[in-house]
């Protein structure tokens, strides 16, 4: 857990000087993943945050494979391998005593490949400072103490009234809004938009970071004794690596609502065979009710919902954080092109058609594995499940109107156009190197294979596919690969190409 207020975010910043393109609301993973995007394309984005300073727990503390590699497109994952580690293995205590280790997930053979292939683990606090200090070295600017108090659109741009914790206001100028201010988002409210979903009798639960005497850091460990869990597991405890930090969790009743330090030390010893007194420090701590809910549209003019402001979940799984930081993959180059390469605004309807499906797809799968929890039941195959479930490399947007796929007589297992491009070696002239290391960047890809490729505008990248695994794997034609690595077009007729990269603003 951050101790130096520097690194805790406690910098409030200045008021942002100058035009603004894009205004962030919410400095959490969502938005500080959209800012960091939208800087590396040039376009002018500030980041206001009701808090005095960036969220201090540990809450989102799983990295998927996928949101990994949008992490490492945004520049920040060698600081996110440096501060984190591998999943620990789980360890089982009854009646004070170990009682064996297990995994709870495992690598599904049949997933595709990826740099990136198990989750990593790293307190959500820690994500968040690197992806500010990322944002700040791109040119973005973050503004604490400092909320929406509210919105008017035209049809040229947002009017933001921002007030300040001295009690002062004023009023940005913006032509786009993305709010990315969490599940109480007040840009929701302001839009008036209604999240529909339902409880759906989940229980409530604490969840806290903890200091704490008598446990190794080499395992996760899970006590299974209260014998109302009934098998999902009554209290677990994870380390979090590069601290002296637990991440507490366990299942709660209607009681937790008033936690106090003293409540989670009292709880922890109820429920395990430590003492209170080894619990030398209560860091954050927080009462939390599950439930399943979706924006009823992610877009209103020129305002957009990302994240938990879109969609809310309980977090069976590790997935909150994760699907929140691919929405603003999403979304970050979508707004870039209509801002900086002058693409139709009905470009960004693409957003809401594809995050919003898979969002509906991730709350199912999160209550799902909310309610089966953790147990050691059903062993290996059981564990590469959750793997297979929870990886996000297997997300398509093959019904979206930006996928176009024009190649015939496909077989049932290709790869069309829609899905996530496969990281697979590619050869160079230097040798063979991961297709998405050689895509890295803002930029738009065409890949080649087995045809001449055409001229393309300087915006978009060109790579010539040799014969190898990866030209096997996408057969012959010309793929225009989006800067989120999900392949827009493929085809096999070159005269396809212009009309694509018109409709996504790239002309020269």
């Amino acid at each position: 857990m951050p101790t130096d207020p520097q690194h805790a975010g406690a910098r409030r910043g200045a008021p942002v000087q100058g035009a603004v393109d894009v205004l962030v609301v919410g400095a959490g993973p969502t938005g500080l993943a959209l800012a960091c995007d939208l800087a590396r394309r040039g376009v002018r984005t500030h980041v206001v945050e009701a808090g005095e300073r960036l969220f201090g727990g540990s809450r989102g503390k799983s990295l998927q494979p996928r949101t990994q590699e949008a992490l490492d497109d945004l520049g920040v994952m060698d600081a996110l391998r440096a501060a984190g580690g591998p999943f620990p293995p789980m360890q089982t205590w009854r009646d004070g005593r170990r009682d064996g280790t297990w995994r709870l997930l495992e690598q599904d053979p049949g997933a595709p490949v990826s740099r990136f292939p198990e989750p990593w683990l790293v307190p959500q606090w820690r994500t968040q400072e690197i992806l500010r200090d990322r944002l700040l070295a791109l040119g973005g600017t973050v503004e604490h103490g400092t909320r929406l108090a509210s919105l008017h659109q035209t049809d040229r741009h947002v009017l933001a009234e921002l007030a300040h914790d001295d009690g002062s206001r004023r009023t940005l100028t913006v032509p786009y809004l993305v709010g990315c201010d969490g599940g109480r988002s007040t840009v929701r409210d302001a839009l008036g938009i209604a999240m529909k979903g339902e409880d759906g009798g989940l229980h409530p639960a604490v969840v806290a970071d903890v200091r704490i005497r008598g446990l190794d850091r080499d395992h996760w460990h899970i006590w299974l004794d209260d014998p109302d869990a009934r098998g999902v597991g009554s209290l677990l405890l994870c380390p979090l690596p590069g601290t002296d930090d637990f991440q507490l969790n366990a299942r709660a009743d209607d009681e937790g609502r008033d936690l106090t330090p003293e409540a989670v030390r009292q709880l922890i010893a109820t429920r395990t065979h430590l003492p209170a007194d080894a619990v030398t420090d209560v860091l954050w701590h927080s009462y939390y009710e599950p439930r399943t809910a979706l924006a009823e549209r992610f877009r209103d003019g020129r305002v957009f919902l990302a994240g938990d402001a879109a969609h809310a979940h309980p977090p069976g799984g590790g997935q909150g954080l994760n699907i929140s930081v691919q929405d603003a993959y999403n979304l970050g180059w979508k707004l870039g092109q209509v801002l900086r390469h002058h693409a139709p605004d009905a470009l960004l309807d693409s957003y809401e058609a594809e995050r919003r499906p898979a969002a509906a797809h991730v709350l199912e799968l999160s209550s799902r594995l909310y309610r089966t929890g953790r147990s050691p039941e059903g062993g290996s195959e059981k564990a590469r499940d959750r793997g297979r479930l929870t990886h996000l490399l297997s997300v398509h947007y093959r019904d979206s109107a930006l996928s176009t796929e024009t190649r015939e007589r496909l077989a049932g297992t290709a790869v069309r156009a829609g899905d996530r491009v496969p990281d697979l070696p590619c050869g160079t002239e230097d040798g063979p190197r991961r297709l998405l290391e050689l895509m890295r960047g803002p930029h738009f890809t065409l890949l080649a294979v087995g045809r001449t490729p055409p001229r393309v505008p300087s915006a978009v990248v060109t790579i010539r596919v040799p014969d190898g695994e990866l030209a096997e794997a996408l057969g012959a034609g010309l793929f225009l690969v989006r800067p989120d690595g999900h392949i827009g077009l493929a085809t096999q007729d070159p005269g396809h190409l212009d009309r694509y990269l018109a409709k996504v603003g790239l002309t020269d």
